[in-house]
């Protein structure tokens, strides 16, 4: 799914399970190692995927660990992002690039309230012009990967309603069962100089998972 959404100059892995026989290094299990059992498994996958990325890009195997908010930590030159919910585990990096920022979520409907405190009067209209239902969670997947395209290039938090999300629908990428794709705008409201104030990126729905994806090259020279 990543792949019909992320530029040929990304690495992606993802997995729609929780392998039985994954090894991660000593350092990154000791991370949840008094987690719960749910809890390891999504980081266990999700991490085996950030090394299948990794491996792609060339790197040579070395753990994942956490860096500021608890982010993946990346090896130097990298930069990447990690996401799980539900059924699917994925990572994404990238070399020679500003900062990725990639989001999944369930298709279902937003839990009561959660759409009034993460999109704008304006957002909220706007998403039913979407020709696809429950477009709620459409709008928190897509402000979850701005957080997460934004925070390695600032250093500081967004709030959801600190970004106006627009989106555009395309036709469909050849995907099976057939799917919700296309772009979106993400105007951002607090800034410094010198911050971003903007991010372009991709969406899918599909096989009832939704994903987001930010790719943000470095400038050329």
């Amino acid at each position: 799914m990543l792949d019909e959404i992320l530029p040929s100059w990304v690495a992606t892995a993802e997995l729609f399970g929780d392998p039985p026989d994954i090894t991660l290094f000593p350092e990154e299990e000791a991370l949840v190692s008094d987690s719960a059992d749910k809890r390891r498994r999504e980081f266990r996958t999700s991490r085996h995927c950030a090394h299948l990325a990794l491996r792609r890009l060339g790197v040579a195997p070395r753990p994942v660990l956490r860096g500021d908010r608890g982010a993946p930590a990346w090896p130097p030159g990298v930069v990447g992002s990690i996401t799980h919910c539900a059924g699917y585990r994925a990572a994404a990096v990238a070399r020679g690039a500003l900062s990725i920022g990639i989001d999944a979520e369930p298709h279902l409907p937003m839990p009561r309230g959660v759409l009034e405190r993460t999109a704008t009067p304006a957002e909220a209209a706007a998403l039913d012009l979407l020709d696809i239902p429950d477009p709620g969670r459409l709008l928190f997947s897509a402000k979850e990967a701005i957080y997460k395209a934004w925070h390695p290039l600032t250093g500081q938090w967004l709030g959801f309603l600190d970004a106006t999300v627009t989106f555009t629908t395309s036709p469909s990428p050849s995907l099976d069962p057939p799917a919700g794709f296309g772009t979106f705008t993400a105007e951002i409201a607090v800034h410094d100089p010198g911050w971003p104030t903007r991010f372009e990126g991709r969406w899918l729905v599909s096989g009832g998972l939704i994903v987001t994806a930010i790719a943000v090259p470095a400038p050329s020279a």
